[in-house]
C-alpha cells in the first residue's frame, strides 16, 4: 500500500495544485473536467489491492456480513464511537485513547423492530484516508459493504469534522444522501460522441464530455441528461463504482454545549444529538437509524396457525415482491410456489390470493401456498 502511495503522491498533488490554480469559468470547464477524471482514476488504483500482496483488507477487517443490514460507525479518533456501541449493542469495544494503526474493525449486532442490524465500528478516520495514508482504505473500503453510515461528530467541533470526513468519503466513491446521476451512458461501436440534453447546461458542453471520454478511451458513446448535470456526475457514471447510500451526522457529546449551540447543530440536515456515554436520545437514533435503512417487516403465517410476529423477515423497500420474500426465507422456496394469501395494507381483501410480482408492505402478513 504504501508503494502505491509514494507512487502516485506525486500526480496527486500536480493535480490538485492545477485545479486550485485554475479560475472556474466557461473557458476552463474542459480542462477541470480533464483533470478531475485523471484523479477519479488515480484513487480507482488506490482502493483496489495490489494482487501483489502488501495492499489487502488487513487484520479484523474482513467481517462477515450478517443480520439484515450493516450500518458503519465513521469519525475521527475520540468522538465517541466505541461508547456509542457498547451502549447499543453490548459489544466491548475498548474505549481509550490509543494509536490509529493498532485498530480493528469491531462488529456488534442491535436486535430492534425484529431486525438484527450488524454495526461496525470503524477506526478513527484521519484526513488524508482516501490518498492512502494510515489505514483509511481499509475503513473505507469497508464503509463502502454498509447499508447506512453513521458520521460521529464530536458537538464542540462538529462542522470541521464533518467536512473533513465527507471529502475523505467522496474521493472513495461514496456518495452521501444522494441518488444516482440521472443521466445515460451508453457505448457503441462507432459513431463517435453524441451528446444531448432535454435540459439547459451550465457545466457541462460537448467539449468538456469528450475530454472526460477520451480519458477512459471511450471514443463512441451516447450521453443523455435529464438535469443539469456536472463533469464529476458524467465521471462517476463512467466509473461505474460509485455507492449511494444514506447517511446519518450523529452529534455527540451534547451534554458538553449550551442549548444555543444545540439550536444551532438543529439546523443540520440528516442530523441526529446525542450523547453517548449519558445514553441520551439513544431511541431516537435507533428511530432515525430504522427510517434511513427503510427496511420492510414481513411475518410468515403457517397454514392453519397464528402469525410468527417475533421472527419476522427483513426485505429492502427497494426488493420487496414476494419472489424476494420467497427468495430469502429459501432459495428452493420458488420451484415450490404456486401462489401466495397476504394479509395487509399491500392488498384491498384480507386475505387475498396474489402471485409473486406483487409487491409487499411493511408488517404484511403471508401465507405461501405450494404446488401439490
Amino acid at each position: 500500500m504504501h508503494s502505491s502511495v509514494t507512487k502516485y503522491c506525486p500526480l496527486f498533488y500536480d493535480f490538485f495544485f492545477q485545479m486550485a490554480r485554475t479560475q472556474k469559468n466557461k473557458a476552463t470547464a474542459h480542462h477541470l473536467g480533464l483533470l478531475k477524471a485523471k484523479l477519479a482514476k488515480l484513487r480507482r488504483e488506490l482502493l483496489t489491492p495490489s494482487s501483489k500482496g502488501g495492499g489487502g483488507a488487513g487484520e479484523g477487517f474482513d467481517v462477515t456480513k450478517s443480520g439484515d443490514a450493516r450500518v458503519g460507525l465513521v469519525g475521527f479518533p475520540s468522538v465517541g464511537k466505541s461508547t456509542l456501541l457498547n451502549k447499543l449493542t453490548g459489544t466491548f469495544s475498548e474505549v481509550a485513547s490509543y494509536e490509529f494503526t493498532t485498530l480493528t474493525c469491531i462488529p456488534g449486532v442491535i436486535v430492534y423492530r425484529g431486525a438484527k442490524i450488524q454495526l461496525l465500528d470503524l477506526p478513527g478516520i484521519i484526513e488524508g484516508a482516501k490518498d492512502g495514508k494510515g489505514r483509511g482504505r481499509q475503513v473505507i473500503s469497508t464503509a463502502r459493504t454498509c447499508n447506512c453510515i453513521l458520521i460521529v461528530l464530536d458537538a464542540i467541533k462538529p462542522i470541521t469534522h464533518k467536512r473533513l470526513i465527507e471529502k475523505e468519503l467522496e474521493g472513495f466513491g461514496i456518495r452521501l444522501n444522494k441518488e444516482p446521476p440521472n443521466l445515460t451512458f451508453r457505448k457503441k461501436d462507432k459513431g463517435g460522441i453524441n451528446f444531448t440534453s432535454t435540459v439547459t447546461n451550465t457545466h457541462l458542453d460537448l467539449d468538456t464530455v469528450k475530454a472526460i471520454c477520451s480519458e477512459y478511451r471511450i471514443h463512441n458513446a451516447d450521453i443523455t441528461l435529464r438535469y443539469d448535470a456536472t463533469a464529476d456526475d458524467l465521471i462517476d457514471v463512467i466509473e461505474g463504482s460509485r455507492i449511494y447510500m444514506p447517511c446519518i451526522y450523529v452529534v455527540n457529546k451534547i451534554d458538553q454545549i449550551t442549548l444555543e449551540e444545540l439550536e444551532i447543530l438543529d439546523k443540520l440536515p440528516h442530523y441526529c444529538p446525542i450523547s453517548a456515554h449519558l445514553e441520551w436520545n439513544l431511541d431516537g437514533l435507533l428511530d432515525k437509524i430504522w427510517e434511513y435503512l427503510d427496511l420492510t417487516r414481513i411475518y410468515t403465517k403457517p397454514k392453519g396457525m397464528n402469525p410468527d410476529y417475533e421472527d419476522p423477515v427483513i426485505l429492502s423497500s427497494k426488493r420487496r415482491t414476494v419472489e424476494d420474500f420467497c427468495t430469502r426465507i429459501h432459495k428452493d422456496m420458488l420451484k415450490q410456489f404456486k401462489y401466495a394469501l397476504v394479509w395487509g395494507s399491500s392488498v384491498k381483501h384480507k386475505p387475498q390470493r396474489v402471485g409473486k410480482d406483487h409487491e409487499l408492505e411493511d408488517e404484511d402478513v403471508v401465507q405461501i401456498i405450494k404446488k401439490v
